[in-house]
């Protein structure tokens, strides 16, 4: 992909490269979830059951700062899609919790792969430090961020 000719117009080449980087990024990481049945944001979900399952909407959207009712309606999409099914709360009747079909449990391993190949192609041709150092500038580049 070439850059775009738009970009010229930043004194500042960082927001263009930032910008085209994440952008393929997540194009790359949509198509490989896709393959497997998750929709953009899913993976997300799965992570915090993978960790620990049987979680309500409410716990999984304060692990990953979103509000119930979307946590809510991708577990819809996902219980559709046999990655999860929900189950009565043991202590509260008016909560569920989200629990891993077998299906949703076998692509823990099945996207960690697909992840590993995906970081292995995005990194390509960086050497093991530089890998280290641009992990840590990602890191800064957030904290820089959402510092209050």
């Amino acid at each position: 992909m070439s850059v775009p000719a738009w970009t010229s117009t930043w004194d500042d080449e960082f927001q263009p490269a930032f910008w085209m980087a994440k952008q393929a990024m997540t194009r790359a990481a949509d198509a490989m979830f896709r393959r497997h049945g998750v929709r953009q944001g899913q993976q997300y979900l799965l992570m915090c059951l993978w960790h620990r399952d049987g979680q309500t909407p409410g716990e999984i959207a304060t692990a990953i700062g979103l509000a119930t009712p979307t946590v809510t309606r991708s577990a819809t999409r996902m219980e559709a899609a046999g990655l999860l099914r929900r189950t009565p709360h043991p202590d509260d009747r008016r909560l569920v919790c989200l629990r891993l079909t077998d299906e949703g449990k076998r692509l823990r391993r099945v996207l960690n792969e697909e992840v590993s190949r995906l970081s292995e192609r995005a990194l390509s041709g960086l050497s093991a430090a530089e890998r280290k150092q641009l992990t840590a500038m990602l890191r800064r580049v957030r904290e820089n961020l959402t510092a209050g």
